[in-house]
């Protein structure tokens, strides 16, 4: 049975950090730091920390500002992380609240229920727990019967999630599948490290995604999907539940994600470039039938870099579409929030392609056609 994209739908909290807020909030703590230091700074004993701007941050990602759970703790220079408050077992948790609200959008827009759908997929970044699942929490906040399970690759959760929609859906094993990907990152990021303290922002996203004979003329044909891995330290987080076992246990700070991003840059641009290029040569396609690419939203210099080689040629903003200068780096829900955004002005039988990449190394693609 051939899948078809058939809706999506969006979530992210009220509140934003500019980054001039974010950069008045380190550069207060850098400031204290180095008086509380200045004794072992003089002595060479302790390096000075040195301020951001946002100057810097705009060169460097192309992100503007970022939405958050809590703005105020990670504007607060004594803590510099969201608050969150504990919530009772039998409570929805904070990330499948997230995904809930993406969720019933996409359900809306498509007028689809609960009985329409057949299994749920929570594709993540980092779950908040481990069990039980974040998607079946979702799947039974909806209604919907059948089955749900949580999967995580990266900033690549997303694209790999609707691929594992689309090959179910091929296979026969469901005709319905919500993918849904909450990122909530900003607890994932170390406020106090200079050089990564502006990149991650919180969002949900959700795609449903049907097969052709119950989805109607609407929507997305799927032309074809590509994932690929390759192992690489650069981006890394070691937070998990061994570490409280670890003797010593680690601190606080050690858990955080943390990146090369020059190495990142370097390595991953040329792996995307040929991964899109080998793709659209399966299908015996050329850049020029591609009407809009809908990127991960890392860093614009990597998209730019990555669209000027596909097109071979500079191109326009709406054939690659930026979210992150309002939205930063979402990890998983990069490309799809992009896609979400940025998805009108198709007429049929016109193709896009959705793209992902990050740590793992981890990439997916998925070439699509609209119906």
């Amino acid at each position: 049975m051939n899948p078809v994209i058939r809706s999506t739908g969006l979530w992210h909290p009220d509140e934003s950090v500019s980054n001039d807020e974010l950069v008045a909030c380190f550069n207060a703590y850098v400031e204290q730091f180095n008086a509380e230091h200045a004794d072992a700074i003089s002595r060479g004993t302790v390096e000075p920390l040195n301020p951001s701007s946002t100057a810097f941050i705009e060169k460097a990602s192309g992100i503007k500002s970022r939405y958050t759970i809590d703005k105020k703790g990670v504007l607060d220079v004594n803590r510099m992380r969201p608050r969150i408050a504990p919530r009772p077992d039998d409570a929805i948790s904070l990330m499948a609240e997230a995904g809930l609200a993406a969720a019933k959008q996409a359900l809306a827009s498509a007028g689809r229920d609960a009985n329409d759908v057949d299994a749920v997929i929570c594709s993540a970044t980092s779950m908040q727990r481990t069990y039980p699942c974040i998607a079946i929490e979702i799947q039974d906040a909806l209604g919907i019967e059948g089955y749900g399970y949580d999967m995580s690759v990266a900033c690549s959760s997303g694209t790999f999630g609707m691929i594992s929609a689309i090959n179910m859906i091929k296979t026969g094993m469901a005709k319905s599948v919500l993918v849904v990907t909450p990122e909530i990152t900003t607890p994932q990021l170390n406020f106090r490290d200079r050089d990564s303290h502006f990149i991650f922002g919180d969002v949900a996203v959700a795609v449903l995604i049907e097969a052709e004979d119950v989805a109607g003329p609407a929507g997305w044909s799927i032309l074809s999907t590509r994932m690929m891995t390759k192992y690489s330290n650069n981006i890394r987080s070691n937070f998990g539940f061994l570490n409280a076992s670890e003797e010593p246990e680690p601190a606080f700070e050690d858990r955080y994600f943390v990146q090369e991003g020059r190495k990142v840059f370097k390595e991953v641009c040329p792996m995307v470039i040929e991964l899109i290029q080998t793709e659209l040569g399966k299908l015996s396609l050329t850049p020029d039938h591609l009407k809009r690419m809908w990127l991960h939203q890392a860093n614009i210099n990597m998209n730019q870099m990555i669209a000027r080689k596909v097109f071979d040629r500079e191109f326009e903003d709406h054939e690659a579409p930026v979210v992150l200068d309002e939205y930063a780096n979402i990890a998983g829900a990069g490309s799809l929030v992009a896609f979400h955004l940025n998805n009108e002005g198709f007429a049929a039988g016109e193709k896009g392609l959705i793209c992902s990449f990050g740590a793992g190394y981890s990439a997916g693609a998925i070439v699509l056609e609209k119906r």
